[in-house]
């Protein structure tokens, strides 16, 4: 009786697809890749496998964040906007990212270019208060992991509920987590429904000691919002179209921390800004080192507003929005 010849495994089918597995091959490709020096084609035949495996593999660690890309140097038209950004704004440091070919891409180049800054200026005995939104969580891809005595890592604002990629409370803790810092968050939601809930959140639930632990911040990592229905204070229903348009015609051109300000850095008068469950705009102002990391066509308004809101002296931004800032700064 002949027995039966089992199916030949194709090149591109691993033995073992168990997760674990699966992860194990991906950092060896990646290794040979990013630290061997091998092209695809050369991991692809050492491992018996097809090279579109091969970059499939590659692109999964890097959307996983099990790699980091970290560049060095400076580009000479970014280099020079950010002294003329210095000199125009008084900002202590300025950084400008290389204008990405695909606009689609811009708040992730200044996200990568937040999460080097947050590594370079993270030392022992720090204490650094976090906000929320794309450009921020973008920043956790080279937010390089370190093991540092005595950091503590506040979020500035309460919680979404039904948020997951951006949720204040989610990025605070993968901040603490990744430099093993102790994490306080204000367990509350971002926005209640008046200012005597919010009055009773602070005095009775806790909350107070996480706002006093925010007065002795050393820095503050923030970003900003427009005021576009998809913008990230928007897009969760916390506040009503109403809402929206009632602070459009204040005057209001972005937020920070859902604090809604108009273009000359001061907080509109509409009753959200009386309701939102964060730290006081005018603490921020205390802080020695106050980052904003923003950028985008449509934000340099939102930026001009946020830059004199809390007095900021780190800005991280892109090429394009840099040049209309200083044009657009009287």
């Amino acid at each position: 009786m002949l027995e039966k010849t089992p199916p030949r495994r194709s090149r591109s089918t691993p033995a073992d697809v168990s997760p674990g597995r699966v992860a194990r091959n991906r950092m060896r490709i990646a290794w040979m890749y990013y630290v061997e020096g091998l092209t695809q084609n050369e991991i692809a035949d050492k491992l018996g496998i097809g090279r579109v495996t091969v970059v499939r593999n590659i692109n999964e660690a890097i959307r996983q964040r099990e790699v980091k890309i970290w560049i060095e140097g400076d580009v000479a038209e970014c280099l020079e906007l950010e002294g003329q950004l210095k000199e125009a704004f008084g900002f202590k440091e300025a950084v400008v990212v290389p204008e990405p070919s695909n606009p689609a891409l811009t708040t992730k180049a200044i996200g990568v270019a937040a999460g080097m800054y947050i590594t370079d200026n993270l030392t022992d005995d720090m204490s650094i208060g976090v906000g929320w939104g794309a450009t921020l969580y973008e920043s956790l891809q080279t937010l390089a992991p370190r093991q540092l005595e005595n950091v503590q890592v506040i979020s500035l604002l309460g919680g979404i509920v039904q948020a997951r990629r951006y949720n204040p409370s989610e990025f605070a803790w993968q901040v603490a987590r990744m430099v093993g810092a102790d994490c306080y968050l204000l367990t509350a939601p971002a926005v209640v429904d008046s200012p005597e809930t919010r009055e009773t959140l602070i005095e009775k639930c806790g909350l107070k000691d996480v706002l006093r632990r925010a007065e002795r911040l050393d820095m503050a990592v923030l970003s900003c919002g427009t005021m576009a229905p998809d913008s990230t204070a928007f897009r969760f229903d916390l506040l009503s179209d109403e809402d929206r348009t009632a602070l459009i015609r204040l005057g209001a051109v972005g937020d920070i921390l859902f604090n809604f300000y108009d273009r000359s850095g001061h907080l509109v008068d509409h009753p959200i800004n009386k309701r939102v469950m964060s730290i006081p705009i005018e603490q921020l102002r205390d802080v020695p080192k106050r980052m904003i990391a923003s950028g985008g066509n449509e934000k340099v308004d939102t930026l001009l507003g946020a830059v004199k809101l809390i007095d900021c002296n780190v800005l991280i931004t892109n090429e394009a929005t840099a040049r209309e800032m200083l044009i657009r700064r009287t």
